[in-house]
């Protein structure tokens, strides 16, 4: 699978409040409408590593940038993954959707199962996702949320000088194609674009925030890395189990995950399991 940003159209919607919220889509354009949740950071142009399979099962992505990414507006003071249902009606009412999937990755996960307080979402898959109250180092460094907007910041220059491996070495230690890695590069700098308000802000909400399982009241199915050092596979299982979803476990890291199993989860968004 060749990844092609030029497989995406951008488009835009805008909300309520006025902010505008972009985002991406590609696919099969006559197909099954899923809501593609990215990492965090990433943008709309992550769509770009699921476009080919989703015209292959027969499903139209849809791929927004998060509030604060790309080219969406930053969202008020305190918005979590809690209000993201609200901005996602309005991108699925733009697009006339009555029923839809959800996907989440790695960061994506929260607002994916957050989506699903929206009856028009039927199911959601989990891929390499985080858990809140998530414990690793970007959590952390979350209660210094300087030092954090700095990391990425650094991040962000070192990648632009040093090229696409300097972003995938951050989420796999597999070697992947050039074009992989050209989109996960792309999808890194546009996450940034607009600054790093909004990587800090969901890392803070990922470090103090909790989710409620019980809310979430559709199916729903995860795929995680047994070597994934981003996210550990333990709190995924647990959220499963609470959820009575199901897990598959697999021998690959964070982003291997994703590339390893993108069809399979799309298809079962898709409800062709």
């Amino acid at each position: 699978m060749t990844p092609d940003p030029a497989q995406l159209s951008t488009d835009a919607c805008t909300l309520s409040d006025g902010r505008t919220l972009s985002y991406a889509t590609g696919g099969d354009p006559d197909g099954v409408p899923v809501v593609v949740h990215h990492g965090t950071p990433g943008s709309r142009l992550f769509g770009a590593l699921l476009s080919e399979p989703a015209a292959e099962v027969g499903v139209r992505i849809l791929v927004p940038d998060r509030p604060g990414y790309g080219r969406s507006s930053p969202p008020p003071a305190e918005w979590t993954w809690n209000d993201w249902p609200a901005d996602l009606g309005a991108l699925l009412d733009a697009e006339s959707v009555d029923r839809a999937g959800a996907l989440g990755f790695s960061g994506g996960g929260p607002f994916a199962l957050a989506a699903a307080s929206d009856d028009r979402v039927a199911r959601v898959g989990l891929v390499s996702s985080v858990v809140p109250p998530a414990e690793n180092a970007l959590a952390t460094l979350a209660s210094v949320p300087f030092a954090l907007r700095a990391v990425f910041r650094i991040s962000d220059v070192v990648a632009s000088i040093s090229g696409p491996s300097a972003v995938v070495s951050q989420y796999t230690d597999r070697s992947v194609s050039d074009p992989v890695a050209e989109a996960v590069a792309a999808d890194f700098h546009e996450a940034l674009d607009r600054g790093t308000r909004a990587v800090e802000r969901e890392n803070r909400a990922f470090a103090s925030g909790s989710l409620n399982a019980d809310s979430v009241g559709v199916p729903v199915r995860a795929w995680h890395g047994t070597s994934d050092e981003n996210t550990p596979l333990s709190p995924v299982r647990s959220l499963v189990q609470e959820m009575d979803g199901t897990l598959e476990a697999l021998d690959a890291d964070h982003l291997g995950t994703l590339l390893d199993r993108r069809r399979a989860a799309l298809e079962w968004v898709l409800g062709s399991d």
